[in-house]
Parts: C-alpha cells; structure tokens; sequence
C-alpha cells in the first residue's frame, strides 16, 4: 500500500506541476494527482503478472524442445521445477489479479511480448535460476525465496524494463522502486495453500482522505505561508529559495496547522527526507531551520493544536 511519504511525495509534485504550468485549476490537479496514484496500482499488478507471463514462456519453450526431431534426453525429460512454482501458480490463479488486468485492460505482456523473453533469458543465465533447478529440496519455502530473489535480482533492476515503464508512463519514474519494495513484501507475506490476495493501495480512507486534504489546503494556503517563510528567512529573497524547498515548506505548515494527530517532529523529519531526493544538497539543512523557527512560534502562538500525548 502507498505510504504517507510517498503520498506527500506525490502532492509536492502535483504543487510543483500546478506552478510550473501557471494553472489555477485545482480541481482538474487533483484528478490527475489521484489518477496517478491509482496508477501505481496498475504498475504493481504488472509486476505480479510479469511473474506469470515469465513461466508460461519457460512453459511454451518446454514443449517445443519436446517436439523436436533431435529432441536431447534434457529436452524429453526436462526440469520443471520453475514451471511447478508453487508461488507463480497461485499468483496465475488468483481472481484478483486476472480480474484487475481484465477490468483496466492491462495486456501489456501480450502486447509488448519482447520484455517477458529479456526478463526470461536474463533469468536463464543466472546463478539464481541454475541453483534453483539443482535444489534438490520441493518445498512452498525454497519457490518462494526463489521467486522473491528473481523479483528482486532480475526484474527490480532491469534497466530496459525501467524504460519500457517510464514511456507507458512518466509517473511511474517516481513509484517503481517504491513499487517494487511494495512487491517483495507482498511476495513475502504469501502462505502456503493460500490465496494470493492483492494489497490494498491506501492502508484507510484517512489515507486517502489525507491526499486531497494536504494538496487543496497548501495550494489554497500557499500565498499567507509565503509570508510566514518570508518572515523567518529576512536575508533570502523568495526568488533565491528553490522552488521544491518553498514547495514543501509550505506543505510541512500544512501539516501543522491542519493535521492535528501527525507529530510536529515527524512533519518536519518527513519533509527533510524528502528534500534530500528532490532537492538541493543544502535544502535539508535550510528546511530543517526554517520549519524549526516556524513550529517554535505556531506552537507557542496556540496556532498549532496537536491531539494525544507527545504529539508536539
């Protein structure tokens, strides 16, 4: 499921396209922020998928190398131990995931065929495929930390697979390593002889609310915060300060004055991090002392009302 840092990860961007392209429409902003997040979903269902289109090539290649005329006695009587995995199997059966590739037409495998074969012959050449064949323990223990590592090893890296996703689509840029962490710990939590069951994209509906509350409150806020960055920053010019850093100042304020159960720290913490991906060098140092002097004054103005012990 998509996390609080990369949900406010996805509202700075939207903040920063909303500037950039000078439009005042914020409504029409925050469809396309939400579309983008429900987007993510299609790139982690591709994934699972990616899986199942993998094994049926590996499936496909085993019956015609039976049907040869100088079929070899490893043609006749292969390994099947990929084509046997307990994990990829469930993963083909599951309802979920056939019936959310149906419903949003996600055939890209079929479509763009030529990725399933690199991830399949890159697979093929590897020390992980060639220790898995010669396991000579079948148990739902060994498919699965095989299956993980193949994720992990072969796809999570692959560089042409990373370009393929960013033509589909240019947000993806942003959400495939966070996707492919979401992958692995969904890999990871599957039993044995159970359905394969999909994550959820938002942990709760205050998640999702969280979305549309932080975008609309900075953007309809900016200007009045600008005066409250202006005040703790007298030797910087607004023009002198990069934009992203303004950009997620005022996003940290938003917080403090509108989400009274996230703890002023982790505001400001959040923020940091994110500067250190999306910024300059020095933005984390520059965010941290701003958001320092803002939330010492709102704080002791009454202006920021935390709930629950320990929240400031």
């Amino acid at each position: 499921m998509i996390n609080r840092r990369h949900i406010r990860v996805k509202v700075m961007q939207s903040v920063y396209a909303m500037l950039q392209s000078h439009n005042d429409d914020m409504i029409r902003e925050e469809k396309f922020l939400k579309h983008s997040i429900l987007k993510m979903f299609d790139l982690y269902v591709l994934n699972f998928a990616l899986l199942v289109e993998v094994q049926k090539l590996a499936t496909k290649k085993t019956a015609l190398s039976k049907k040869k005329i100088l079929a070899t006695q490893e043609d006749l009587k292969p390994n099947t131990k990929f084509i046997d995995n307990r994990v990829i199997n469930t993963i083909s059966e599951s309802i979920g995931v056939e019936g959310y590739v149906e419903l949003n037409n996600l055939d890209n495998w079929s479509e763009d065929v030529e990725y399933v074969r690199i991830v399949f012959e890159e697979l093929q050449k590897s020390t992980l495929y060639k220790s898995y064949l010669e396991n000579e323990e079948d148990s739902f223990k060994v498919d699965k930390t095989f299956v993980i590592d193949f994720f992990k090893e072969i796809i999570a890296p692959n560089e042409k697979l990373a370009e393929y996703y960013e033509d589909k689509l240019i947000t993806w840029v942003d959400d495939i390593p966070f996707v492919n962490t979401w992958v692995v710990k969904t890999l990871s939590k599957q039993k044995e002889n159970k359905t394969f069951v999909l994550g959820s994209l938002y942990k709760d509906k205050d998640d999702e609310n969280f979305v549309s509350d932080l975008f609309r409150k900075t953007v309809l806020k900016q200007a009045e915060y600008e005066i409250d960055i202006a005040e703790k920053t007298p030797n910087w010019e607004s023009d002198r300060i990069a934009e992203i850093d303004m950009i997620l100042i005022k996003m940290a304020i938003t917080e403090f004055m509108n989400f009274p159960s996230i703890p002023t720290k982790v505001t400001i913490n959040e923020y940091i991090e994110i500067s250190k991906d999306y910024s300059t060098t020095k933005s984390s140092y520059f965010i941290n002392g701003v958001l320092d002097k803002i939330s010492k004054e709102f704080i002791e103005n009454k202006k920021i009302v935390k709930i629950g012990r320990g929240l400031i």
